[in-house]
């Protein structure tokens, strides 16, 4: 069940100063991604702090902050973290926009080629293009990125992510 709907998520941007437009996109495009969000966001979330947590995933992301704590430290020493971060930075840059088939393919040709499943693929790859490691719901704000960005939100791309966080990764 989902309690939440496009006028929360579009509140709780508002709330957040989130709602800056760019010369890009359209109020009806707008619109569309709200509810993409609370469609894809609201069912993982208990209530609207959790909506504007994963929301804020999706605003706000600096590489050098998400590589300046603990929980990336631990995800990056892990089996072949850097050769997904390899891997998935071709990937994107080869690629277009990440959408939900953009991002199976980049998925199903990460484990093709280095063979590996579960935490050791997924959480580098949330890390980097999320700004956190964990489950499943990081996955849907990666899907949210490049749609904010098109419909005129200020955000990062996720090959702008990508990039910046390639350029502080040691």
């Amino acid at each position: 069940m989902n309690p939440f709907g496009a006028a929360d998520v579009a509140e709780v941007l508002v709330a957040r100063g989130w709602a800056a437009m760019e010369e890009r996109g359209s109020e009806e495009a707008r619109r569309e991604w709200c509810e993409r969000a609370a469609f894809l966001l609201g069912p993982q979330v208990a209530d609207r702090a959790g909506l504007a947590d994963l929301l804020g995933l999706v605003f706000e992301y600096e590489a050098a902050r998400v590589l300046n704590n603990v929980e990336a430290h631990n995800v990056m020493a892990r089996y072949a973290s850097r050769d997904v971060i390899r891997v998935l930075a071709r990937l994107v840059l080869d690629g277009g926009a990440c959408r939900p088939e953009r991002f199976s393919e980049m998925v199903t040709a990460m484990k093709k080629e280095l063979d590996i499943r579960g935490r050791e693929l997924f959480h580098p790859l949330r890390l980097a293009l999320a700004g956190r490691s964990g489950e499943g719901e990081l996955d849907r704000v990666i899907l949210l990125v490049d749609g904010a960005w098109e419909a005129g939100f200020a955000v990062k791309t996720v090959r702008e992510r990508m990039v910046e966080f390639c350029s502080v990764m040691e």
